[in-house]
């Protein structure tokens, strides 16, 4: 297995930061820039682009267009900016199956740390096991019930096969000793729709990409992975309060680009991510979505990087995920 190494990480991610102002003034695009989602339309990734994409077009001049390219467990979509010229029109949106990768598959097209270079941390929030309306569990005990009575029956969909839900579920799997078999999608609108459909028993996604469903009936919104509620889906219970105490999986997700982008690029695109942020169309649908701001800046975002890539290994190998 091509794994990463410690000292290859932490010398990975490097983003030179340069003083807030000169940097900044010195480097704009000259066309569009191109923002690659590595997940199928409709799902997080992809919404948070769309938000941001409109504040960052007025901020730095230029289109700024969201291009969804799945598949491949993001592989696909993250070689396409591996590949891309270093001059700071190819930006990357990513979470944490980017830090999962290097460790659950045995090649990759790139290596993480050292083609990549972090530019802004955006935004976060809980995952969702949600249901069909027809499977027989409205809470977090009966469904731990039902998976314990029929051991390997029940499926949960994700939105990848090594993605951050992936680990949330193997990680639900071991703290209640249930048998529940991961069925993986290009991305969370793909999976909402399988279990809609009743292909999958269980969706493990985003709040933002089931709680639609869940308001119009469509799903059933079981529990929340955070450690509080989620102020949009404010009558489903926690895992914390259901019985596993300390019990927690946040998403997070954020931009990067080619480590050998200009200094300068690096500062001005980090400042106008983060800037967008701010933007009252961005902060109202982030809300809506369950998303809330986890804003840091490239040198802050370089660090939690160099963290989960760590974190990640050790939990991708004592739960043996791979994918070849």
């Amino acid at each position: 297995m091509n794994i990463i190494r410690t000292h290859c990480i932490a010398v990975g991610f490097v983003a030179t930061m340069l003083t807030a102002g000169s940097a900044v003034a010195q480097w704009s695009p000259t066309k569009p820039v191109r923002v690659v989602v590595p997940f199928a339309a409709g799902g997080t990734i992809d919404i948070i682009g769309r938000l941001l994409s409109q504040p960052l077009s007025r901020a730095l001049g230029q289109n700024v267009v969201v291009d969804d390219r799945p598949g491949g467990g993001t592989v696909i979509g993250v070689d396409i900016v591996a590949r891309a010229p270093a001059d700071g029109h190819t930006v990357l949106l990513m979470g944490p199956s980017f830090t999962i990768n290097p460790f659950a598959r045995s090649t990759l097209p790139y290596d993480t740390a050292r083609d990549f270079t972090a530019i802004a941390r955006l935004a976060a929030n809980p995952l969702l096991f949600s249901v069909h309306p027809s499977l027989p569990a409205k809470t977090p005990r009966e469904l731990i019930a039902l998976a314990r009575a029929k051991p390997g029956e029940l499926t949960y969909g994700t939105a990848s096969p090594t993605g951050f839900q992936r680990l949330a579920g193997e990680k639900l799997r071991a703290a209640a000793g249930i048998d529940i078999v991961n069925v993986p999608y290009s991305g969370g609108g793909p999976a909402a729709i399988a279990v809609m459909g009743g292909h999958t028993s269980i969706l493990l996604g985003n709040v933002s990409e089931a709680a639609p469903f869940v308001a119009i009936g469509k799903l059933r919104g079981i529990a929340v992975t955070s450690l509080e509620r989620s102020a949009v889906m404010m009558d489903v219970p926690t895992l914390h309060e259901s019985g596993f105490p300390g019990f927690e999986a946040t998403n997070w997700f954020g931009a990067v680009g080619r480590s050998s982008l200009p200094p300068a690029a690096i500062e001005r695109l980090s400042v106008e991510f983060l800037r967008a942020l701010d933007a009252p169309e961005v902060r109202d649908g982030l809300a809506r979505l369950g998303l809330y701001s986890a804003a840091q800046n490239a040198e802050q975002f370089n660090t939690f990087l160099k963290a989960e890539m760590q974190a990640n290994e050790k939990i991708v190998r004592a739960a043996n995920i791979r994918m070849e």
